[in-house]
């Protein structure tokens, strides 16, 4: 039970980086077009989704979005018919983006601040994995200045350079009770930071079809000096210095991407999108607390993360010459080989759809919503080392919601 307790406390920080936290909720013309944007310039969300496309923009951009995320997993555990469901919270991803450049210009100047990577888990204290997990509260914000510049009329290429803030704040059980019969409880809380680039090519082909090409490099961000705050028996108090410090890092994987925008008539575009996420790069997790004891001690232990594959499709019909309607969809598969999926969130392959409307409320001024729905498929698993084993189920709802200023 110790060794489990000291391993389950090693992960507890970082571990939700990589659980399938890539949000993907960067636009909400994107968004509604089932997550497709790399091959196409559309608004400001280029600066996210293609540098390369931003100076083919034909105008300016101001504009900003919120897309709430409700995740909504339950776990069955194993042997039982018993039902544990995750409480009924909002994460709040959000985009602002700005692009200008002079009217007759080849370039474009912007600045993205994103939050790719994020989520609100609560499973409760009474669960049975709440040695595993409690809660998670997971932030990360990108900021990304950019500059884009056309090298001919139908070939453009752009970059921008990524810092990233990330904060996280997890709860979670130790199995040691005190006179009272209450368990234990461990909260991890800290901030970090990283650095990488975002760089793409937009290439007009015709008329009829567009191409786009990207890659997002890995942001390994490292929490230093965070707090963590161990609620013990009063006996064993010595064993768990509290208030303690640790300090541990992650790659956000790297991330290539591919997409195509169509134009069959003036009403319709379609898009195609297709990413690889380099999760590989995530093989092991080391941690270290600044005051160590017998009990708890640093560990280095392996992840072997595999790399996924998302594919995206989605369309917009122009129904007025105010009024778009959106849908799409898409498939993406999971990052966790099996052994290593845990409750922050049940990583597994997934399927989702998407819904979309666009509609200019004054000659510079749009408005666009979106509804995504996202089905985790079910994934029966006993962790190699926590032991929880059980089947996992989950759902995820996001309402969105923009506006965006052009001139």
């Amino acid at each position: 039970m110790r060794k489990i307790l000291l391993l389950a406390l090693a992960m507890a920080p970082v571990l939700a980086f990589a659980q399938g936290f890539q949000v993907n909720l960067e636009g909400n013309k994107q968004i509604g077009m089932g997550h497709t944007g790399t091959g196409m310039a559309q608004d400001g969300a280029a600066i996210f989704f293609n540098p390369g496309a931003v100076a083919a923009l034909q105008q300016n951009y101001v504009q900003g979005g919120i897309s709430p995320l409700m995740f909504k997993s339950v776990f069955n555990p194993a042997g039982t018919n018993e039902q544990y469901h995750t409480a009924n919270k909002v994460a709040p991803p959000f985009t602002f983006y700005g692009a200008w450049g002079p009217k007759a210009a080849k370039w474009k100047v912007g600045l993205g601040v994103y939050t790719p990577f994020g989520g609100l888990t609560d499973w409760g204290t009474t669960w049975p994995g709440k040695y595993t997990a409690e809660m998670l509260n997971l932030k990360a914000i990108f900021f990304q200045p950019t500059l884009s510049y056309r090298l001919t009329d139908r070939l453009s290429i752009g970059a921008g350079f990524v810092y990233n803030h990330s904060s996280v704040d997890l709860t979670r059980g130790i199995p040691l009770d005190n006179s009272s019969g209450q368990s234990g409880q461990a909260e991890i809380k800290g901030s970090g930071k990283g650095y990488g680039w975002n760089a793409g090519i937009y290439f007009k082909a015709s008329s009829k079809l567009t191409i786009g090409f990207t890659h997002r490099s890995e942001v390994k961000t490292t929490i230093k000096d965070g707090d963590a705050f161990f609620t013990v028996p009063t006996s064993i108090q010595g064993n768990f210095p509290s208030p303690n410090q640790f300090t541990a890092s992650i790659p956000l994987p790297a991330t290539n991407g591919i997409g195509f925008g169509f134009y069959p008539t003036k009403q319709w575009t379609i898009a195609l999108d297709a990413n690889l996420v380099g999760w590989n790069s995530f093989k092991a997790l080391s941690f270290d607390y600044k005051n160590n004891t017998a009990t708890l001690k640093d560990t280095h232990s392996p992840r072997n993360y595999k790399n996924t594959v998302s594919l995206r499709a989605g369309a917009q019909y122009k129904a007025k010459p105010d009024l778009a309607l959106r849908f799409g969809g898409g498939y993406v598969t999971a990052a966790a080989p099996d052994g290593y999926v845990t409750p922050e969130v049940p990583d597994a392959s997934r399927v989702y759809g998407t819904l979309g409307l666009g509609y200019t409320l004054a000659k510079h001024l749009d408005i666009d919503v979106s509804f995504e729905y996202e089905h985790l498929n079910s994934r029966t698993q006993t962790n190699i080392e926590t032991q929880l084993s059980g089947t996992f189920k989950s759902n995820v709802y996001i309402p969105g919601i923009s506006l965006a200023y052009h001139w």
